[in-house]
């Protein structure tokens, strides 16, 4: 048997031959039954065929008169209130146990606890797989999962404490309840034997009421003998009655006693009919019956269809009152039903359409808890519909979780993934945030930076610390750059009132006439104007300044601008063979100076293709003008590319004849 249920009290223990007994004891009686005997087999039949038209409220009654009657403390459990443990949180279902244990008999509140039993392990086995379900998503295995809860803890504790007390407390009844039924039977056999006895009627009579007392106060018998005891001593009731025809005195005294207490339960029970509070006249009603079935005899007959129908027809309105109360009841847990199952609808419909916003997500998870909230708010449902929507409820939230959990599990992947790759740029930051290499650098701490923007949210925990060793790299390193732009203006700043300087003196000077002295002060001008240095951004204008006046002055010694240009990129070869690195420099000229052919050839293939739109135009068209002169430009830019293409070719085979030459003058190294 489950631990859950009460442990079973003591078996039937009353022979079957107590019947055959009783039917053995009709037949033999020796007392011929008189009007009045059967008068009062007529009531008791007509009890039976009334309570066969209202069966439900009738065995109702009588099975819970048998359990009253096993324990009269269990009638406690009617006057303890019975709350709707449904909207309870766990913790409060534990102390609602606790204060039920400690305060109330331990026999008048199983069906608390019962009921208190199921709600919890309800709401503990959803809250266990929502746990179960966020072990998993975070990475854990099912078979690992493992999870103590303290108000599971403190539920088993009392939960065993209130079984202890439950067990030891019917264990000392079951012998109690042993002893009462065998005292019963014998009253029984004692009630049997008053009509075989030969005695002074009053004597037999006294007798007979000093065994109803006793009766009264015999003490429980287990629920389960409860019936049969009674109608065996309720059937030897009658049968002294049939005897007692010979003193009609003291049976017509009993008989007026019994009506007129009767004609009291009668009024009360009527009374009760118009009682508001359903459940408490339906328990009255019980008792009622229970005077009426144990402690009082039968009336006379003129009186017994009239008393039992008035007692009759009180019972069958409350019963009717309280039928309709069910039926309301009923009503309302359907209505109930609707709303939990629109609620279900709801949490099914939100875990069909998961965000992949995490902020919209904590939106629809907050949605989620009021649902919850909601639907453990509406109260009970159908009890044949209880187990099946708390199931498709629990379907529902698990849907959502799982779906809620394999977003963040992939979440977390994009995360990791995205911490793999800013710390990934954080390295690259620390080694670069100390480079000499301004150019290069300042160039790929830009690019670093742009990809750290693109780049998604990171795990919290990593974030800010992650966040503040990058921009300290990236800080240190600009620092450094500012601080070293600073510098640099202000000697930009005096490269142009140099060269600011220098302009006014080249404007001032004037052609000799001597063509190859004048070339050659025109190119020392050049040469001490490359060794100012930079200017600041917003003025390097200067420098097409000084381009203009070079270039007039060639002009007027008479050397084109073709010439002008290679006279200038002279000042150009000689920068390159003085650099530190000569092979990467003049890789990187001629690198830029393919590209400028390249460019150059396009524009002059492309010119020509249009001029053939113009086929049937006159050369003196200004739009072929304008083409042609286009055309004619390009190819003297042309031709000075690859003049300098040239000059740049003939350093580069000096460069390696005198790399050669060094070479070949290498004494080799003396051998020992």
């Amino acid at each position: 048997m489950s631990e859950d249920k009460e442990q079973p009290l003591q078996e039937n223990s009353i022979e079957e031959k107590t019947a055959t007994e009783t039917t053995e004891n009709v037949g033999e009686k020796t007392v011929n039954s008189s009007e009045e005997s059967t008068t009062l087999q007529t009531e008791t039949s007509s009890v039976a065929t009334d309570s066969a038209e209202e069966p439900n409220v009738m065995n109702e009654i009588d099975d819970s008169n048998a359990e009253d009657a096993e324990d009269t403390d269990t009638e406690k459990r009617h006057e303890i209130p019975m709350p709707d443990y449904h909207e309870m949180s766990m913790e409060n279902l534990v102390g609602e146990l606790q204060r039920l244990v400690k305060n109330e008999k331990i026999q008048a509140i199983r069906k608390h606890v019962d009921t208190i039993k199921d709600e919890f392990n309800q709401k503990f086995e959803h809250f266990l797989e929502e746990k179960k379900e966020e072990f998993i998503a975070n990475g854990g295995n099912e078979i690992d999962f493992r999870y103590n809860s303290v108000d599971k803890q403190q539920f088993n504790e009392v939960y065993s404490e209130y079984r202890d007390k439950r067990n030891q407390y019917y264990k000392s009844l079951e012998k109690s309840h042993k002893e009462n039924l065998a005292y019963r039977l014998d009253l029984i056999e004692q009630l049997k034997a008053l009509v075989n006895v030969e005695e002074d009627i009053n004597t037999t009579y006294n007798n007979f009421k000093d065994i109803q007392a006793k009766w009264r106060h015999a003490g429980p018998i287990p629920r389960a003998d409860y019936n049969n005891v009674w109608k065996t001593y309720h059937h030897h009731i009658e049968i002294f009655y049939d005897f007692l025809n010979i003193n009609r005195d003291l049976r017509d005294l009993d008989f007026k006693h019994n009506l007129e207490e009767k004609s009291k339960i009668v009024a009360r029970a009527e009374e009760l009919s118009k009682e508001p509070d359903l459940n408490r006249a339906f328990r009255e009603l019980q008792v009622l019956h229970k005077i009426w079935k144990e402690d009082l005899g039968p009336v006379g007959k003129e009186h017994r269809e009239e008393i039992w129908n008035r007692f009759s027809a009180a019972t069958k309105t409350i019963h009717e009152r309280r039928q309709d109360y069910f039926k309301n009841l009923d009503k309302i847990k359907e209505e109930n039903l609707d709303r939990k199952n629109a609620i279900i609808a709801e949490i099914t419909a939100l875990s069909e359409h998961i965000s992949s916003n995490h902020g919209t997500l904590q939106k629809q998870i907050k949605k989620l808890e009021e649902l919850r909230e909601s639907f453990f708010k509406v109260g009970q449902v159908p009890q044949k519909q209880n187990s099946k929507t708390w199931n498709s409820f629990k379907t529902a939230v698990r849907a959502f979780n799982q779906n809620k959990n394999a977003f963040y599990k992939n979440l977390k992947k994009e995360q990791q993934e995205n911490l793999d790759k800013k710390r990934a740029l954080l390295d690259i930051a620390v080694s670069l945030k100390d480079s000499e290499d301004f150019d290069a650098t300042t160039s790929e701490m830009k690019r670093i930076q742009g990809q750290w923007k693109k780049i998604g949210h990171v795990p919290r925990k990593y974030s800010d610390q992650l966040w503040k060793d990058f921009k300290t790299a990236c800080n240190h390193y600009f620092d450094r750059l500012n601080a070293l732009k600073s510098d640099a203006f202000k000697e930009e700043e005096a490269n142009f009132k140099l060269k600011d300087e220098f302009i006014d003196r080249l404007k001032s000077f004037e052609l000799s006439g001597d063509k190859a002295k004048d070339l050659e002060a025109i190119k020392k001008f050049s040469e001490e104007w490359k060794t100012y240095g930079r200017v600041p951004f917003k003025k390097k204008n200067i420098n097409q300044k000084f381009d203009k006046i070079i270039d007039t002055l060639y002009q007027k010694c008479g050397v084109s601008k073709q010439e002008s240009e290679l006279l200038k990129y002279g000042n150009k070869i000689q920068q390159l063979s003085d650099t530190d690195n000569q092979e990467r420099a003049i890789q990187n000229e001629r690198t830029f100076i393919r590209k400028k052919i390249d460019e150059s050839k396009d524009e002059i293939r492309q010119l020509e293709n249009n001029l053939q739109f113009f086929s049937n135009a006159s050369e003196s068209n200004p739009l072929v003008q304008d083409v042609i002169k286009r055309v004619n430009q390009h190819k003297e830019s042309l031709a000075a590319w690859k003049a300098k293409l040239k000059k740049l070719n003939i350093l580069k085979n000096n460069i390696l004849k005198e790399e050669e030459n060094v070479a070949d003058t290498e004494e080799p190294e003396a051998e020992d």
